[in-house]
């Protein structure tokens, strides 16, 4: 099970694992309502070294970048979520609008993003390739997403949906 760490603690770690010659993946976004396609993309992302890492954005940075009704689960319980995933072995909460700090701080061997992203302009791409590192788009799984889970529930049920 992952655990969840500071900045500093997953920088030690990733100094760690790059000094016993293993592989740290890095990735990072809202994960808001974990689904399918959210498992299957980390699932893929761990295949690709010896631990993974989810750069996971705080809750007042989602509501800068997806507006005042997001997220729908607060940050703790999106750590402890994606912590719970057999393929998630740390978990880093950051404040920032972006990920390029927390990535400077960790220098991942591998950095990931889904395949919405193109490789160009993945954020952190220049730290981790200066450092040797390879960055990978990863395929997207369509019509998989949080935006549209609520959008179905929205249509499916109005403000009638109950518990």
């Amino acid at each position: 099970m992952g655990r969840v760490l500071s900045r500093g603690e997953l920088a030690a770690e990733s100094a760690r694992l790059r000094a016993e010659g293993k592989v740290l993946v890095f990735t990072n976004g809202v994960f808001d309502l974990l689904h399918v396609g959210h498992l299957r993309y980390l699932r893929s992302a761990r295949e690709l070294g010896d631990a993974l890492a989810v750069g996971l954005n705080a809750d007042a940075c989602v509501r800068r970048l997806k507006g005042e009704k997001r997220p729908i689960l607060p940050e703790d319980e999106r750590g402890e979520l994606l912590a719970g995933l057999s393929c998630v072995d740390y978990v880093c909460l950051f404040g920032e609008d972006d990920p390029r700090e927390l990535i400077r701080a960790v220098v991942p061997r591998v950095l990931v993003k889904g395949g919405d992203w193109p490789v160009e302009r993945i954020l952190g791409r220049d730290t981790v390739e200066a450092a040797g590192g390879r960055v990978l788009s990863l395929p997207f799984v369509e019509g998989r997403s949080t935006t549209a889970i609520v959008e179905s529930i929205v249509r499916r049920y109005g403000a009638g949906f109950r518990e």
